[in-house]
């Protein structure tokens, strides 16, 4: 395993890298894999992890992406990468209706942050938006991602949130993503449409994420938020690795999991961690809970295996990109929000 990552060129390889799990799933997957929302966080690495299993698997399985595309240079880095593109706005019912058919679909789009003021929009994206795409795509296999949001915040002696917790979204992000839920279930029980739902808290990558979010913060030497003293984190391209994966699980009803590290890991356990590789002395406000929003992926664990990439390696590879100078993505996750008002 790689000690440090130097350049984005290195980390968008290690994101997009297929493991051995990852080509056995690009040959079993029947058919071409279309990527709706292609062009945010996830996306351009899922893209280029799902082309590279399908390379290493020696299939002739074609993988596709459709976004609105305001970056050219991440659409050309995908189709450099042998991912076919396609600029459409989802939202244009006459663009989505003429994308081509594809029997393996993932649907990233959704919304969060900027809700506060302008609810419609979220709810537009994180649930009119999957209601069109899951009737256009009937008859295909979905898989969607989600968000622990949706659950309650947790006590650390509960161990999070499994799949059969009783879900209490808090606030309109996080209602509207339940939303996108129970409209996917829908369409999934009128058309019999094979369906998966990953519930994601939280992917890292280290231009954005918590992981980030608090190493940033003891860089420049600005408190670290406690309010929300608890979290789960994972490496992105592990969370790409089990959204691939997943492709051979949906069913109807929906496949649903939790897609987590597999460790709790404290906010001030963190900061200090950061703390001593930058040889700062951490700052730290707001009051520590013993509830946070908290998520068992046992299930999950159980299904793809353990994450490649473990909490302490992050830890390291984040320290070093922000000591270097890595470029942030400007995406703070606002983790330490406990009130669902994003």
């Amino acid at each position: 395993m790689e000690l440090i990552i130097n350049d984005e060129e290195a980390l968008e390889e290690r994101l997009s890298r297929p493991s051995d799990a990852d080509a056995t799933a690009a040959a079993t997957i029947d058919g071409d894999v279309f990527i709706l929302g292609a062009g945010g966080k996830m996306g351009p690495s899922l893209a280029k992890l799902a082309a590279r299993a399908n390379r290493k698997a020696g299939t002739r399985h074609k993988v596709l992406a459709a976004s609105r595309f305001h970056d050219e240079a991440v659409r050309r880095s995908l189709e450099k990468a042998g991912v076919e593109t396609i600029a459409c706005d989802l939202l244009d019912r006459d663009g989505l209706a003429n994308l081509p058919d594809a029997p393996n679909v993932i649907f990233l789009a959704a919304r969060k942050f900027g809700t506060s003021g302008s609810e419609w929009l979220t709810w537009a994206m994180n649930t009119y938006l999957p209601a069109l795409v899951a009737e256009r795509f009937r008859r295909s296999r979905l898989v969607s991602f989600s968000t622990g949001n949706v659950y309650p915040l947790c006590k650390m002696s509960s161990g999070g949130a499994t799949e059969a917790t009783e879900l209490a979204p808090a606030g309109e992000y996080a209602q509207s993503a339940l939303g996108r839920e129970r409209l996917l279930q829908y369409m999934s029980e009128k058309w019999n449409t094979p369906v998966a739902i990953l519930r994601l808290n939280y992917a890292n990558d280290l231009r954005y994420g918590v992981l980030a979010d608090i190493a940033r913060a003891v860089y420049e030497r600005r408190p670290v938020d406690l309010s929300m003293s608890l979290v789960n984190v994972i490496w992105q391209g592990d969370a790409n690795s089990t959204c691939l994966r997943s492709l051979l699980h949906c069913a109807s009803p929906p496949f649903v999991v939790n897609v987590s590290g597999p460790e709790t890991l404290s906010v001030r356990y963190l900061a200090e961690e950061f703390a001593a590789r930058f040889g700062i002395e951490p700052e730290f406000t707001g009051a520590e809970s013993d509830s946070a929003l908290l998520t068992n992926a046992a299930k999950a664990h159980q299904i793809f295996g353990y994450p490649s990439v473990t909490a302490r390696q992050l830890i390291d590879w984040t320290a070093h990109w922000i000591a270097a100078g890595g470029r942030s993505l400007n995406k703070p996750t606002h983790f330490e929000v406990r009130d669902g008002r994003f």
